[in-house]
């Protein structure tokens, strides 16, 4: 070793003697950035009355006891609606109806999983081909396996000779699947949240009819005075029972409106048209007949 480095590793040793209490104790420059900048930021939770304040700020409700915290209590707000008079649509009243019917968040995959499901429902799934075990003709070999210079080939009901079976080709099954119920009921009151959250869901009472002596376009004049045509993207009109009246004049109106009665509704209905004028008793009956889900009761232990 040379005398320099001697030098200094004596200087290091008397340095280290005298401040070995100092060197024990943990120093900010032996810590990376982070711990140190961590450890001087760091504040400890408060206790006592401070605590209770930094409770109150923080969780929303006062706490009176420490040991003790209370449960939240979740009252929402209803939704309200205004029943109007058809056709004049003269407000009449207000409605209330609770917020897990109409006042429920987008969900657009339950949405989409409604629909797929209500079109897989309507498929028919009658489309039937015979294959060559289901077309009449003759097993016989149509030609030498070799020899002829040409291709192989069967018998005469070969998918690829004319008037043969087909190959894969359709046959009757069943397009349908499935969904749960409770998740079914969930997209009812999506949809019909959607359209009472965008103001396109008009409730009137119970009388969606032309009145006696009125002329055939008088439904006509009433979308066109209250913007629910064509030009504003039609409507749908949903009553409880069928009503003759609008059943004969649903040709005259059927490029402003559709005229469907509550059984025949589906949730692709509620979300095709520009606007739903739905008759109060339907509109129970539809959020009574889909509201599976709410009424399940939790499971207590015995």
């Amino acid at each position: 070793m040379s005398g320099s480095k001697t030098l200094g590793a004596l200087r290091w040793l008397v340095r280290s003697s005298n401040g070995l209490t100092s060197s024990l104790e943990p120093s900010k420059q032996c810590l990376s950035k982070q711990s140190s900048r961590w450890m001087a930021t760091e504040a400890p939770f408060p206790t006592g009355v401070a605590a209770n304040a930094f409770a109150d700020a923080h969780v929303g409700f006062p706490i009176t006891d420490p040991n003790e915290i209370p449960t939240p209590t979740w009252n929402p707000a209803p939704a309200i609606a205004t029943l109007y008079d058809f056709p004049s649509l003269e407000p009449l009243q207000f409605l209330k109806y609770q917020p897990e019917h109409l006042l429920l968040p987008l969900r657009r995959d339950i949405l989409h999983r409604a629909v797929v499901y209500e079109g897989d429902m309507t498929r028919q799934g009658t489309a039937s081909t015979k294959w060559r075990d289901d077309v009449r003709g003759s097993g016989a070999k149509i030609r030498p396996q070799k020899g002829t210079g040409r291709a192989r080939l069967g018998d005469k009901k070969s998918p690829m000779l004319r008037g043969g079976g087909v190959a894969f080709g359709p046959h009757p099954r069943d397009f349908s699947s499935g969904l749960p119920k409770k998740v079914y009921d969930l997209a009812w009151r999506t949809a019909l949240s959607y359209r009472y959250r965008r103001g396109q869901l008009i409730i009137v009472n119970d009388n969606i009819s032309i009145p006696d002596g009125a002329s055939p376009h008088f439904l006509q004049r009433v979308f066109m005075e209250h913007n629910w045509g064509k030009e504003f993207g039609r409507s749908t009109l949903i009553t409880d029972l069928r009503n003759e009246s609008l059943v004969e004049s649903a040709v005259e109106i059927g490029k402003h409106a559709r005229v469907l009665e509550r059984e025949d509704v589906d949730v692709k209905d509620i979300l095709e048209t520009g606007r739903l004028v739905i008759e109060k008793n339907a509109l129970d009956r539809i959020l009574s007949e889909h509201s599976s889900d709410l009424k399940s009761r939790v499971k207590v232990a015995v």
